[in-house]
């Protein structure tokens, strides 16, 4: 090949990658019209497995739990990965108050700063029974977490039996989650 060839196919590379780009956009696009795209539908590798190894320390006020405390569970518990920063988990509090009432809650401080964190919890009245700090964020790495807020039904025996990427709301409460919950004995 020779160098002016050369120069033709490296300046025609850009809009290669341009062209392959807009296309997926399209596709993507083209299936959220058509309802067969779900951007908050994010399949977790840790579906239906045994809670990942990890070992968190007490997020004031709260206690620190392990994946061996999980293991242990006798009845379903919900774990959600929440933030003081995040507007998602400020506009769930409400929700997971009231099922709070129904379903243990442990929650995980991501990536958050102590004091922060303390005072998310003291202002939505979250109703977290245990609430651990992942302040480096390896924990939710394991998870599969790819932001909050996320939760994760453990049933008995520390197994995950549901996951969502995004903010509880009711109707998701109402038709996904409770149901599972009384499957596994909740």
């Amino acid at each position: 090949m020779t160098a002016l060839a050369r120069r033709r196919v490296l300046a025609l590379l850009p809009f290669g990658a341009a062209l392959a780009a807009g296309g997926g956009f399209w596709a993507m696009l083209s299936g959220m019209r058509h309802g067969s795209f779900d951007p908050h539908d994010i399949h977790a590798p840790v579906l239906d497995r045994t809670v990942p190894a990890f070992d968190l320390p007490a997020q004031a006020p709260g206690t620190g739990f392990s994946s061996a405390d999980l293991r242990a569970i006798t009845r379903p518990v919900l774990v959600n990965f929440f933030a003081s920063w995040c507007i998602p988990c400020v506009q769930e509090a409400p929700v997971l108050a009231e099922l709070g009432r129904k379903l243990p809650i442990w929650g995980i401080a991501y990536k958050d700063q102590p004091d922060n964190a303390a005072g998310f919890v003291a202002r939505t009245g979250a109703p977290y029974a245990r609430i651990a700090a992942d302040r480096p964020g390896l924990a939710a790495i394991d998870w599969g977490v790819s932001g909050v807020p996320e939760s994760f039904l453990i049933r008995p025996g520390g197994r995950i039996a549901w996951h969502l990427a995004g903010g509880l709301t009711q109707p998701v409460i109402d038709t996904e989650l409770m149901p599972l919950v009384a499957r596994f004995g909740g």
